[in-house]
Order: structure tokens, then sequence, then C-alpha cells
């Protein structure tokens, strides 16, 4: 099982954390901490697999993907195959790319809502849902439809008068 998707930048500030444990507050930021910790401290020219028991507790890997300024984490257990994992990363950037062209940090902190769409499209209670780019494409467009058509909708009058005339 998948316990946590996290998106770090290289200062250190999260910019996605995605836990699939109910965890308090403090300890979320814990473990931020020693997971930005252990990557930090890491050469680019090691692997990007960490055993995380000594952060996750018991039976908790760690594989990472650094591109640019963001560090893109995912926590699982050993129900998981690492290279798989390492592959899950890969889809979800290549899927963040193609919905923002070129992905930045600047997309992923002001878009947060398609941000998180896109990620329950690839990974949903920490159960891996769908690898294919295109149909988490298609299904985080269909929810764009459906929140731009729920906006269309008003349950309010735009006017005073209309409030009158009930």
């Amino acid at each position: 099982m998948i316990k946590s998707v996290l998106v770090i930048n290289t200062q250190g500030k999260p910019r996605l954390t995605k836990f699939y444990d109910i965890l308090t507050v403090e300890k979320q930021q814990e473990l931020l901490r020693s997971v930005f910790g252990v990557l930090c401290s890491r050469a680019d020219n090691v692997s990007n697999f960490v055993e995380a028991e000594s952060i996750f507790g018991p039976d908790s890997r760690l594989v990472y993907k650094h591109y640019a300024t963001l560090y893109f984490v995912i926590v699982f257990d050993s129900s998981e195959n690492e290279l798989a994992m390492l592959d899950l990363i890969q889809v979800f950037v290549e899927t963040l790319d193609k919905c923002f062209r070129n992905v930045s940090e600047l997309d992923i902190v002001f878009n947060y809502s398609k941000l998180h769409n896109i990620l329950d499209g690839i990974i949903f209670g920490g159960q891996v849902m769908e690898t294919s780019s295109a149909e988490i494409i298609r299904a985080v467009e269909e929810i764009s439809k459906l929140e731009a058509a729920s906006n269309s909708i008003s349950l309010v009058p735009k006017t005073v008068s209309g409030w009158r005339s009930r």
C-alpha cells in the first residue's frame, strides 16, 4: 500500500502532501522534515530508493525523483514494487506536464485543486487506480467541465428584486 505522496521543493517547502494513513499534523510535519533531511543529504549519483523504516516505521520504503526544483516522493510498504513506484512518479510528472504544458513549481502552487484531481486519478486510498496519462487527463477534463457547469448554476437570484418576487 502507498503510505504517502509528497512533493517538496529544494528549500524543504512542501508543495503537495497526501498521507493515506491517519496522522496528526505534527507527525506529518515531522515526517516531512525527516524525508527532506534524507533527500537533501543524498548525492546525485546514488539510487532513488531509500529504506524508510526509521522515518515511517517497519516495512516502509521511499522512492523519489528530482526534477528541477522539486522532489517527487512516494512512501510505500513491501506489497508494492519499487520500480513500479518509480514509474508511477514518471506517470504523475508526465500527466502534470501534459496538463500544464511544462509544469513548474508555480503551476503546482496555484493549481492545487487540479493537482489533487490528477493525483486522485492515479492513486486513491493508497492504491494505484490508473497508470495511463491519457485516461487521467480525460477524467480531469470531465471534472473541470462538471465544475464549470456547477459554477454557472445559480441558486441565489442575481438581484434583490428577485427575492421580493418570491
